[in-house]
């Protein structure tokens, strides 16, 4: 049998809503026959800050137990699907520190060539969720990587009515829609990344 596709599922949630996203999406690519590693990106913010938010504290707490991020995790997959909420139309800063840290992997070349996909949330519908997508695409196109969104290919996609990424946006819990939306997403993401892990193997063979 093929090695099975080893994908990262790497995020930065403050209260919660792309942690949710998160578990969506690995649990997505399990089930798809992917090896998945579920990681956190390390929180910046000071403690005060995380203090006077109750959501943001409950997550910190509720996910102390899902391992920090390491360029490892990168390095280690066939697949990178990265999530942020916005920040003014951005990726939170938070991500884009882990983000900063990949330049030796960079360098080495080893970041090339990977399958890259991304996911966001914001507070309102129209708070920047696409365009915090592209800018992490940015990163990933600097990367050589190969960037597969989800685009309109599975009528769950088209409910979540984004091409770039699936995204949540509002205070309430992560809807079912959307959830159908990122195993989706996520199970695009395997079905890439292992045509092309097996057309490699074949012309190594």
């Amino acid at each position: 049998m093929s090695e099975p596709v080893k994908v990262s599922v790497i995020y930065y949630s403050a209260t919660g809503n792309v942690t949710a996203l998160a578990r969506q999406i690995a649990s997505a690519a399990e089930k798809a026959g992917a090896e998945v590693r579920l990681r956190r990106v390390a929180e910046l913010a000071p403690q005060a800050a995380i203090d006077s938010n109750p959501a943001w504290a409950a997550n910190v707490q509720a996910t102390a137990d899902i391992p920090e991020v390491t360029p490892d995790d990168v390095d280690w997959a066939d697949a990178v699907i990265v999530g942020s909420p916005t920040r003014f139309g951005n990726i939170a800063s938070q991500a884009k520190q882990f983000l900063d840290t990949l330049g030796g992997l960079w360098f080495q070349g080893k970041l090339a060539n990977k399958v890259y996909s991304g996911f966001a949330a914001t507070s309102g519908k129209h708070g920047g969720n696409e365009s915090t997508i592209l800018a992490l695409y940015n990163s990933f196109h600097h990367f050589g990587g190969i960037v597969v969104a989800p685009g309109y290919t599975n009528e769950a996609l088209f409910a979540n009515a984004s091409p770039y990424g699936v995204s949540h946006y509002g205070s309430e819990p992560v809807d079912e829609t959307t959830i159908t939306a990122a195993a989706a997403q996520a199970e695009r993401v395997v079905e890439t990344a292992a045509a092309l892990k097996a057309g490699r193997a074949a012309l190594a063979a």
